[in-house]
């Protein structure tokens, strides 16, 4: 036999088989054991647990909050379409407060300019009214030269034209100084307006004529005088231009 030759192994015996099972199946726990996850939560046998739940479970947040944007954003959107109605309707309002406003003012305006237009008047006719009355109070002979005195003042009042002498002289032409005379052969009383008066007025001049302030009758002897004169002034400049029939 050589002499570095190992000698056999003894053949293992039945208790030494049953004691490497032994610790065979202890290191097979051991791993088992190691295995289990650190939880408490059982792991059941079966399909396992898949990630599509949980992805639907984000996507149900996902929606949600969507839709909770949505309509914050849609609120906002109202709300800014309410003021924004608002704002025009309070400019609407100032608007026409404002053109109300002008409107009385220019009314207020107008009628302060009538005001004093009529104010106005009033002092240009306060002295014509005064001088007229001023001769009313006067005292005239109730004749030819009284009339015409008379007849003269008032149309110095009025601004009508004419002298002493004009009016004399056309009246005793007419009338030779009648107040109630009265041409009933002429064209005029052919045509039924015969001229009457000291100055032989037709009614229709006398009316047109007429001066303020003095009688609507045409025999009058002052307001038929002042009516005639009126009329030549207009016609002529004055009765001072007349020297015929007028």
């Amino acid at each position: 036999m050589p002499k570095h030759a190992h000698s056999p192994s003894p053949a293992l015996t039945k208790h030494h088989k049953v004691a490497l099972a032994g610790v065979a199946a202890l290191g097979a726990a051991a791993i088992a054991f190691s295995a289990v996850p650190s939880s408490a939560e059982t792991i059941v046998t079966g399909a396992p647990r898949t990630a599509a739940n949980v992805a639907y479970g984000t996507q149900q947040i996902k929606d949600v909050k969507g839709t909770v944007t949505d309509q914050l954003a849609l609120q906002n959107v109202k709300v800014e379409a309410i003021a924004a109605k608002q704002a025009v309707a309070t400019a609407s309002l100032a608007h026409v407060a404002h053109v109300q406003h002008v409107a009385v003012q220019a009314k207020q305006q107008a009628a302060q300019v009538r005001a004093a237009a009529q104010a106005a008047n009033r002092s240009a006719e306060r002295p014509q009214i005064q001088q007229v009355q001023q001769v009313a109070a006067t005292t005239y002979a109730n004749n030819l030269d009284g009339w015409i005195r008379q007849a003269l003042d008032i149309m110095k009042a009025k601004g009508i034209p004419g002298s002493y002498s004009g009016l004399h002289r056309n009246i005793m032409r007419e009338s030779s100084g009648n107040p109630m005379a009265i041409n009933n052969w002429d064209i005029n009383a052919i045509n039924g307006i015969p001229s009457k008066g000291l100055l032989q007025v037709i009614p229709p001049t006398f009316s047109a004529y007429h001066v303020s302030g003095t009688s609507w009758n045409i025999y009058n002897p002052v307001a038929n005088i002042t009516a005639a004169a009126n009329y030549a002034a207009h016609r002529y400049g004055s009765i001072d231009n007349v020297n015929s029939a007028y």
